[in-house]
């Protein structure tokens, strides 16, 4: 498999709280989803979450021991949160957490799990592409969010109702009927989507952050079969570029409302599936 990655901060002077990373057979990406405008009970921040959470993915995946993937992100999980259980309030919807994707190829399968909005897209030759994403939180979130999106971006009044949308979140993270995040919680695995696919037909596969996706999902530029177009002709750094194009043509979010003028965008796209990167002939 190879993989090409792009990831851009949505300040320059702030952490990125994405996280991406690959081993020969298998990719991570996290997206950085802690409460932001929250006080938080955690003194590490959410980038510092990502990062530990995302190692320890790669690491559990690096055994290949063909544990299921809920299992390795719970156990991924359960290792992060012991490494700061006794400093921090780890149980406070207010601490840092993640969405997850897993994207792991295992002999003639690929087999996947999304947590929460990121989004992953496989690549179907001469078929549409799959998009998965897990969207309670959206779903939750339509319930909460009018105030913020009639208001300016870059005021008082929408900081003040972005501060308002997010105390109405917490109360559902990582609840029954609410939504589901990485965080301090291992049973949060439990509730991934997983799913599992033979790699003959599939040509590619795309992780993004929501950020990253706002190419298709928020900002509609492109369809999904466009956006792989663009990335297979120009890379993934393409697709940030477009979307930090269109976030500043709309400072103030009047043609698309949205809590974070910018936000962390990160892709990674994975290619020859099922082949070897490197081939060494055989000897003479």
């Amino acid at each position: 498999m190879q993989v090409a990655m792009a990831t851009s901060p949505a300040k320059l002077d702030q952490p990125n709280e994405d996280f991406t990373g690959a081993i020969p057979n298998a990719v991570v990406l996290l997206d950085g989803a802690g409460l932001s405008g929250a006080k938080s009970t955690c003194t590490h921040g959410v980038a510092w979450y990502t990062r530990r959470l995302g190692a320890a993915l790669l690491a559990q995946l690096a055994a290949d021991d063909g544990q299921d993937l809920t299992t390795v992100l719970g156990q991924a999980i359960g290792q992060v949160a012991n490494a700061h259980r006794g400093t921090c309030d780890i149980s406070d919807p207010s601490s840092p957490s993640a969405t997850v994707i897993i994207f792991r190829v295992n002999n003639d399968r690929a087999d996947y799990l999304v947590l929460a909005d990121s989004v992953l897209v496989l690549d179907q030759a001469g078929d549409a592409p799959v998009v998965i994403t897990d969207d309670r939180e959206a779903i939750v979130g339509s319930h909460y969010r009018a105030a913020m999106d009639a208001a300016v971006n870059g005021t008082p009044e929408h900081d003040q109702a972005r501060r308002e949308y997010i105390e109405a979140l917490r109360a559902h993270r990582n609840q029954p009927g609410g939504f589901w995040v990485a965080a301090g919680d291992a049973q949060a695995a439990s509730e991934a989507l997983i799913g599992s696919r033979p790699i003959q037909g599939l040509t590619s596969a795309v992780l993004l952050s929501d950020g990253a996706s706002r190419i298709a999902d928020r900002f509609a530029l492109a369809d999904w079969p466009e956006v792989l177009a663009l990335i297979t002709k120009s890379g993934p750094a393409e697709v940030i570029r477009q979307v930090r194009a269109t976030e500043g043509s709309d400072l103030q979010g009047r043609k698309w409302p949205r809590g974070k003028t910018h936000d962390d965008a990160t892709l990674a796209y994975c290619t020859q599936l099922g082949e070897p990167v490197c081939r060494v002939p055989p000897e003479a």
